[in-house]
């Protein structure tokens, strides 16, 4: 990140805070949620607002704010990226930064389930709201979603995802829920990736809120994902997650990209701190999956 570009960002948040909402009302809007390859392409930024700041063998590369940005400028340069996702602090230093003009644009709604957390699964809306994504002429907004069958806290954290989704279906914006079958095992929480479970976590996620029109899922590349991309007809973004082998987690979206529900991806870590710290040419190989 240049210092200027940082030095530009807060003078403008010191001096001038009304340069934001500035900056959202002339930003070019994207036409399509997808590109000329026919699927969307969208960089994944919001996990430091959750404490999960870790990438492989460094539990705070992602604390370094002015080295996201950088990355995520990297990656939204290159041809095929079709949008982004993140908190309104990480999304604003983007419009500062002039970045997000032709972007979908997708706000983070829930972050209170801190990582680690004994409260990770009430996890509270304490992002993004409908009204905001609105008002800043984003895309839709995304929902955490965890399911733990031994955790109390699980039907109010399916009853927001719900109404979160009820208002963005009212808006007619996208209502991204990325739902996980969750449990607690020696005091953490720990997603179940089996088929089975992904194939559950997708029924229960899919019938939340009152109308669906308008609600994607965004879920993770499992063994068997011709059985969980048709457990639903819901649109659906894949999930890179932390990867440790490049060529056969590239393999397997590839894959699945195949399957007539999926429109995608959705990768953050995997892209934005490759294991060879090439940012560009990571982008470019999940485009080219497209």
């Amino acid at each position: 990140m240049l210092s200027d570009n940082v030095n530009h960002i807060v003078t403008t948040r010191v001096g001038d805070p009304g340069a934001i909402a500035a900056a959202a009302a002339r930003r070019v809007k994207a036409t399509s949620l997808f590109g000329v390859h026919g699927k969307a392409m969208i960089i994944a930024a919001d996990h430091p607002a959750r404490g999960a700041n870790g990438v492989g063998s460094d539990p705070h590369a992602m604390a370094d704010r002015f080295e996201l940005l950088d990355r995520l400028c990297t990656a939204l340069e290159r041809p095929g990226v079709t949008g982004v996702l993140g908190t309104a602090d990480i999304l604003e230093d983007l419009l500062l930064l002039g970045v997000l003009d032709g972007k979908s644009v997708f706000g983070s709604m829930n972050r209170a389930g801190l990582a680690g957390s004994v409260f990770e699964i009430d996890d509270r809306f304490t992002g993004y709201d409908a009204e905001t994504i609105t008002a800043m002429g984003f895309d839709g907004g995304k929902m955490l979603t965890r399911i733990a069958l031994d955790d109390p806290a699980t039907p109010s954290a399916l009853e927001n995802t719900a109404h979160a989704a009820d208002e963005l279906n009212d808006r007619r914006l996208i209502a991204m829920i990325e739902p996980f079958l969750s449990r607690w095992q020696d005091g953490r929480i720990r997603n179940d990736l089996t088929t089975e479970a992904v194939v559950t976590s997708v029924t229960i996620a899919a019938g939340l809120g009152r109308r669906t029109a308008y609600t994607w899922l965004k879920l993770p590349v499992v063994d068997g994902m011709e059985r969980v991309l048709s457990a639903s007809t819901l649109p659906t973004l894949l999930l890179g997650g932390e990867v440790k082998e490049a060529d056969a987690a590239f393999a397997s979206w590839g894959r699945a990209l195949k399957h007539p529900t999926a429109q995608g991806l959705v990768v953050g870590r995997s892209l934005l701190y490759p294991y060879d710290d090439d940012v560009a040419g990571a982008v470019d190989r999940a485009v080219s999956l497209l």
